[in-house]
Order: C-alpha cells, then structure tokens, then sequence
C-alpha cells in the first residue's frame, strides 16, 4: 500500500517550503501509524502544522473544539468511521475543507464520502506530490473564501440578493430569509459560481473546470454531491423556490427569477 509514498522524499523546493497564505494547521485521522507518520512528513513540507489522531472519535473530538485549515480523513477507522466523522463535522456546521483518504476504489465508496460533505477523495496508495498538489489547492480555495476573494470576486458589487437568498462576498456569508447557511468552502464557490451566471446551463465537466479548476480528475459525482447539498441547504423540497434546476442531458443552471 506504501510503495508509491517514499520514505526519505527528496527536499522540497524552496517555492514549495513558503506558505501561499500563511500559516496552515491540518488535522490527519488515520489510525495505521506509519502511514500517518507520512502523511505527517509530507504535509509538513506544504509547510503546515500537523495534528494525529488515531481513531475517529479522537479525531472527531479534535475536530470539533479546535481550528483546522484542512482534516485529512481516513475512511476506515477504529471507534467511529471516517464517514461518521465527515458527517458529525459537517453537522456542527463547520466548513473546514475535508480530504477523504482510503485504501478503497470503488466508485460507491467515493459516491458516500463526497455525500456526507468530504471536499476531495484521494485513493490509497497515492502518491506523495498527488497529496501535497491536492491539499494545497483546498488551502489555497479555502483562503481565498475567506478573504473573501472567491470566484466571483471580480464583480463591482459586494453582495448579491435573489429573493430571500443573498450573498455577501466581503463577509463570506450566505443566508436565506435572515438564517445564515453553513457553506462549506466548495458549497460557496459552486454557489457563487452559480450566481455569476444566472439563467447559464454548466455540464458536470464544465463546473469542475470552472468551480474545482485544479486539474480534477473530472470524477463528475464530486458535483452531484454538492449540488445536493446546496439544494439541501437552500431549502428545496420544502415551500422554498427551486435556485438550482436539472437541466436534463446537460447539467445545472441557476434560476435567479425563482424567488421573485
């Protein structure tokens, strides 16, 4: 399962060594002990502070009552799941971006960790560039969010409202009808991405160039998932207006008439 995560990795460049936006603290969950001293020495090169534990209720408990910039979850764990965590995380409303790591393939395994609100599913054995690239980027889109230079950064306007669903960029907030809505970093820049382009129809494929943009390796139920999600979070199925509508054989668009 190790081969492909070398012991002794070679040196980091110095390019790779600075931090793109500060200072980052990750939090691993993985209770095979030397593959999370790997995980520790390789994360570390990003630079970033890194945080064990061992089990899922360790982590969970880590998880909840300190700050992370990122969790990398293993799926299966002793005590309490990695989908469990993912889930119990999610329902507290934290947003911190969640990297799912797991020794399995198949495609029902990464359907139910994207589901339960993982950010990113890399396979084991994975390659140790493949992990940095992969955490660096949910760092980098997280940051940017929080500074509040997601994707729609580029319009004058610091807020967008749609009938009871507005966004306002400068806080990184959104909220239907006054209640605020628990975004995870993905969640917001799909949705924003969505709000930039009213009325527009986007393939999965398109969205996860557009919104994911990092060289994705265009597994399109990363999108379902969070489509779902939003949706879930937007209220649809109750008496709410639909935002965000099938368009059949193409994809998704956003509906920004259906709370007028």
């Amino acid at each position: 399962m190790l081969d492909s995560l070398p012991v002794r990795p070679a040196a980091a460049p110095a390019a790779e060594r600075q931090p793109p936006f500060g200072s980052s603290r990750v939090l691993v969950i993985e209770d095979e002990a030397d593959v999370a001293a790997l995980l520790r020495l390789h994360l570390s090169e990003l630079p970033a502070e890194v945080r064990i534990a061992g089990n899922g209720e360790h982590g969970l408990a880590l998880a909840l009552s300190a700050e992370f910039d990122l969790i990398v979850l293993d799926l299966r764990l002793p005590r309490l799941g990695g989908l469990e965590v993912c889930r119990e995380v999610r329902a507290a409303g934290r947003t911190v971006p969640i990297m799912m790591l797991t020794a399995r393939c198949g495609e029902l395994d990464r359907v139910h960790g994207l589901d339960v609100g993982a950010d990113d599913y890399v396979a084991k054995p994975f390659s140790a560039l493949e992990l940095k690239a992969r955490a660096r980027a949910l760092l980098r889109r997280a940051a940017l969010s929080k500074a509040g230079r997601g994707p729609v950064a580029s319009l004058s306007k610091e807020a967008l409202q749609f009938g009871a669903l507005r966004l306002d960029r400068a806080r990184h907030k959104a909220t239907l009808a006054g209640a605020d809505l628990a975004l995870a970093p993905r969640e917001w820049d799909l949705l924003c991405f969505f709000a930039e382009h009213p009325g527009q129809a986007f393939s999965r494929a398109e969205l996860l160039d557009r919104v994911w943009g990092y060289g994705h390796d265009g597994y399109n139920h990363t999108v379902n998932s969070h489509i779902n999600r939003l949706r879930t979070k937007l209220g649809e199925g109750s008496s709410r207006p639909s935002f965000i509508h099938t368009v059949w054989g193409m994809g998704y668009r956003f509906d920004a008439t259906a709370a007028a």
